[in-house]
């Protein structure tokens, strides 16, 4: 299992019409494959855009493509600023 973090820029005026579209698609990946997820931004904003944060802990490696097919049929990247960039994170296993 892994934990699969995803952040993109959005810009101040599109964050209010793109929140709910990331809930919905989030959701829907709940209900299909019971993934737990997160969404968070930074608190403050530069120049005009925002950091935000998709979060889906303990999910399996091949998730990552399910939630970029679920991005594309949602419509988010038309209200992104940029890339979305993934960040793979695993476990770390006890000292002996």
């Amino acid at each position: 299992m892994i934990d699969l973090y995803v952040y993109y820029k959005v810009r101040d005026e599109d964050a209010a019409r793109l929140a709910p579209l990331v809930r919905s698609m989030q959701q829907g990946l709940a209900a299909d494959g019971g993934a737990t997820f997160q969404l968070k931004r930074r608190p403050e904003a530069k120049d005009g855009l925002q950091t935000w944060m998709e979060v889906y802990p303990g999910v399996d490696a091949p998730f990552a493509a399910a939630l970029e097919r679920a991005c594309e049929a949602a419509g988010l990247h038309g209200l992104i600023a940029g890339p979305r960039r993934a960040e793979v994170f695993t476990e770390l296993a006890p000292c002996a």
